[in-house]
């Protein structure tokens, strides 16, 4: 009996100015064994975007033309897809700007080969997730002081009100939501959201931890400093 033909690599959009960052991104994720596509300019990323149809995106904000956050609205009003930004400045606000237009995580510059690596391996696992939670007819949703997560189709509501989430977002809001009033280790979260765990990804969490307190209330996720986060009530009791 015939074997079934391997399925062909993820497809990733690099959109880099830098041509030595671009250059050098192109050739480890091909030999991760990605399929690599790429873009140094903001109008050059849409269309790309458009032609090649990727899997997911590595951005970097500080481009020319158009700037990486106009990019990543764009290319998300066309067709969600998980974004990993790339960001030489550090501000903390700058950064949630990114993450509330459709970008799903960060690294700032200079960065890493690997940690590059891990966050697309990461952010591809829960796109493949997704999809078998969205054909798996068992699980109910989780219900919890009026939040509602359905991990099927991936949907939040708050209060009733429908609440877009990154990728991302969903999984730490979902990873907290299973033990509502437990503190999660800040080192249990990262090692569950990217596969780490020897310490990496800490300011990640933190900043992700931010951006969904925007959205989904701030008296919903309690820090307990030095420990981790917990799912509390909407109103902060």
């Amino acid at each position: 009996m015939a074997t079934a033909p391997p399925p062909p690599p993820a497809r990733v959009l690099v959109v880099e100015d830098d041509p030595t960052i671009n250059q050098a991104l192109t050739d480890r994720l091909h030999s991760e064994g990605f399929d690599v596509v790429r873009a140094s300019d903001g109008p050059g990323a849409v269309t790309v975007f458009a032609e090649e149809r990727p899997d997911l995106v590595v951005l970097d904000l500080m481009l020319p033309g158009v700037d990486g956050l106009e990019v990543c609205r764009r290319i998300q009003a066309e067709r969600p897809v998980p974004v990993l930004m790339l960001t030489a400045r550090d501000d903390e606000s700058d950064i949630v700007v990114g993450l509330g237009v459709g970008g799903d995580d960060y690294l700032t510059k200079p960065f890493r080969m690997r940690e590059v690596i891990a966050r697309v391996r990461a952010l591809l696992r829960r796109v493949e997730r997704a999809a078998e939670l969205a054909s798996d007819s068992a699980g109910d949703p989780i219900e919890h002081s009026g939040l509602l997560l359905d991990e099927r189709t991936r949907c939040c509501t708050v209060d009733e009100h429908a609440v877009h989430l990154t990728p991302t977002e969903f999984d730490l809001l979902a990873l907290l939501a299973r033990r509502p009033g437990t503190v999660l280790r800040r080192e249990r979260i990262v090692a569950d959201l990217w596969g780490w765990d020897d310490g990496l990804g800490r300011g990640s969490l933190d900043t992700h931890v931010k951006s969904l307190r925007a959205k989904v209330g701030h008296g919903r996720i309690r820090t307990v400093h030095g420990v981790g986060y917990a799912l509390e009530d909407g109103d902060g009791r």
